[in-house]
C-alpha cells in the first residue's frame, strides 16, 4: 500500500487529475463524526486519527479551488423516514440501541453539519442517507454537471463511506485517486486494510501533498 512515487507524479498525475476533468469529493467530514462532542465522540470512541485528516483535506479544498477544480461535499443526513430497517435490525442484533444509532446526522441538527472543511458558496452538496454518496443520491449527475471523470477523494472514514462511493464511483467508470492522508477510520489498522483493499480493485492511492504539487502547477 503505497502512494504513488514522486517520480511518476511528476509527469503522469498533473495529468490524470487535471482540474477541467478532476473533482475533490469530501464524504462526510460531519460533527457527528469528527468532533469530539458530535455522537461518535460521546460514545468514546478514539478520535485522535480524525483531527490530521481534516486538516490535510482543507489543504486539498484549497488547493482545488485554487487551481479551478470543483470542491464536492458529500454528507451523511438522516430522518425518521430514511432510517433503514436493516440497519436497524442490524444493531439490535449486534445489541445496540437503533433508535440511538440511527440517530447520527440528523438533518437540520448540529450533528449534521460540516466539520473542518466547510462547504464555500458554489460548492455542491449531496444528501445522502446511506454509506455510498452514489446511492439514491444525486452524486453521479452534480458530477457529470461538472464535467468530471476522475476524482480526488477524502473523508470519513475509509472503511466505510469512503469505501462505499469509491468502490461505487468506479463501477460507473470514475478515475478514482484517494488521498490517503486526508481519510481517516476510528482504528489504524481498519484504515490501513481499507485502503490496501480499494488499492488492489478501484483506486489508485496518492497523498495530499502529492495532489497539490500536480495542481500548484495547473493554477
Amino acid at each position: 500500500m503505497n502512494a504513488i512515487t514522486q517520480t511518476s507524479a511528476a509527469g503522469g498525475l498533473a495529468d490524470w487529475i487535471a482540474p477541467a476533468r478532476t473533482a475533490l469529493v469530501i464524504i462526510d467530514m460531519q460533527v457527528d463524526f469528527a468532533a469530539p462532542d458530535g455522537r461518535i465522540g460521546q460514545w468514546g470512541v478514539d478520535l485522535s486519527a480524525v483531527p490530521p485528516a481534516l486538516e490535510k483535506a482543507q489543504a486539498l479544498a484549497r488547493a482545488a479551488r485554487a487551481a479551478g477544480a470543483p470542491v464536492v461535499f458529500v454528507g451523511l443526513f438522516t430522518r425518521p423516514e430514511t432510517d433503514s430497517p436493516a440497519w436497524k435490525a442490524r444493531m439490535l442484533r449486534r445489541g445496540g440501541d437503533p433508535d440511538d444509532d440511527s440517530a447520527l446526522c440528523r438533518a437540520g441538527e448540529r450533528g449534521s453539519d460540516f466539520y473542518g472543511p466547510t462547504p464555500q458558496p458554489g460548492d455542491p452538496v449531496v444528501e445522502k442517507a446511506r454509506y455510498s454518496g452514489f446511492h439514491d443520491a444525486p452524486l453521479h449527475e452534480v458530477l457529470k454537471g461538472l464535467g468530471a471523470d476522475t476524482l480526488v477523494v477524502a473523508g470519513l472514514t475509509t472503511e466505510c463511506c469512503v469505501d462505499c462511493t469509491v468502490r461505487d464511483a468506479f463501477h460507473l467508470d470514475y478515475h478514482v485517486f484517494i488521498a490517503t492522508d486526508a481519510c481517516a477510520a476510528y482504528e489504524p489498522d481498519v484504515h490501513a486494510a481499507a485502503l490496501k483493499s480499494l488499492e488492489l480493485n478501484c483506486a489508485i492511492l496518492v497523498d495530499t501533498d502529492q495532489v497539490i504539487d500536480a495542481w500548484r502547477g495547473a493554477a
